[in-house]
């Protein structure tokens, strides 16, 4: 079970990954301004990771919109130290090598360490009543 949930949270970290750095290509190749690609494409891969998670991780099937606009503030909310984490990865490789390889291999570093943190934390605040399903 743990290694069923270890592998599902790495492939939608990879997902979310791969929706984040795609976002600011694209923002790069069409305005050139780092800023808001690590902007644009933090929040496509928050938005992604939420959706994935909660469903497939926490198996938290409660709806309705208040339901969801409030944990997704606290996911949010959660998100921000641990994105903290990624762009200061992602903006120092950039500024020591200058190079968008460098700058996306430390962004890769950064968000793999805010995943693990962010699971604690969304485990534990997020989705509560339903994370002890998921983990004993």
């Amino acid at each position: 079970m743990i290694a069923s949930l270890v592998l599902r949270y790495s492939a939608f970290a990879v997902v979310a990954t791969i929706a984040n750095l795609a976002i600011q290509r694209v923002v790069l190749a069409v305005f050139d301004w780092l800023a808001a690609a690590i902007f644009l494409g933090t929040l496509v891969g928050l938005i992604v990771k939420y959706v994935l998670d909660k469903r497939w991780i926490f198996q938290d099937s409660q709806g309705g919109l208040a339901n969801h606009s409030k944990q997704f503030g606290l996911y949010s909310l959660m998100g921000i130290a641990t994105t903290l984490i990624f762009w200061g990865f992602e903006y120092t490789f950039w500024v020591m090598w200058g190079t968008d390889l460098m700058r996306e291999l430390g962004a890769v570093i950064g968000l793999v360490i805010g995943y693990v943190t962010k699971y604690n934390l969304d485990r534990r605040y997020v989705f509560a009543n339903d994370a002890q399903a998921t983990t004993g």
